[in-house]
């Protein structure tokens, strides 16, 4: 029976008439590699993306960023998107410098291959020396570059490189806290221009030293952040 190899191969082995079926499958196995992400790996015609729209307080115009991803391996196993590519557009050209810059590199990065995660908390430690800004929701940015981070953090957890640090026993946990402070204390109504990820949160709510978001609230004698989860009740 003839057998097609879509893939490259990378390695083969003659395989003796008495060698066993399990050894015979393993060196076809080992023939059909399976696909990583490197730099010359070519790009696709196309790719599949998703686009976020950052607005912050201290522009007038909102910044767009599109991250595209490349499928390895589709319909196997192995199948999985990795971020391929990152642009940034704005009718503000005031950044227009060194976002240029950023996308290349951040770009240059991904096709290199390998864990790229670590560009997430590397973004996210840039601090605006003329000081950071509050987004909708509550959440403190230290900067644009930071948000930037942010919005790369949600896709990698989108496309599965990233895995949410709450597991569903403390989600479920924060949601039962959240509902009892709502019920002793009325919530204020949601901007309705608010299309920021971030939930909205109690009046009154103060900033978590953790997670940077205004969402720490006075629970049973202990600030409780409904965020993150911190407590400082331990």
């Amino acid at each position: 029976m003839a057998v097609k190899i879509s893939n490259k191969i990378v390695d083969y082995a003659v395989v003796k008439p008495d060698e066993p079926k399990a050894v015979v499958q393993e060196v076809a196995k080992a023939a059909l590699a399976i696909e990583e992400m490197h730099e010359k790996l070519k790009r696709p015609q196309d790719l599949e993306g998703s686009t976020y729209k950052i607005k912050t307080p201290v522009s007038e115009h909102a910044l767009y960023v599109t991250i595209n991803d490349l499928v390895l391996n589709p319909g196997s196993d192995h199948e999985s998107r990795r971020p391929f590519e990152i642009f940034i557009n704005s009718k503000n050209m005031e950044h227009y410098q060194w976002i240029s810059a950023l996308t290349l590199i951040i770009s240059a990065v991904f096709r290199k291959g390998g864990d790229c995660t670590f560009l997430v908390e590397e973004l996210r430690s840039v601090f605006d020396p003329k000081g950071g800004y509050m987004k909708r929701g509550g959440r403190w940015m230290p900067s644009l570059v930071a948000e930037i981070g942010d919005v790369l953090d949600q896709h990698l957890k989108k496309i599965g490189m990233l895995q949410d640090e709450m597991d569903d026993h403390q989600r479920a946990y924060l949601e039962q806290k959240r509902a009892e402070f709502t019920s002793l204390k009325p919530q204020g109504q949601v901007d309705a221009e608010c299309d920021d990820s971030t939930q909205s949160y109690p009046p009154g709510a103060v900033m978590c030293g953790k997670c940077h978001t205004q969402a720490a609230v006075q629970m049973d004698g202990c600030l409780t952040c409904l965020n993150c989860g911190d407590s400082k009740c331990g």
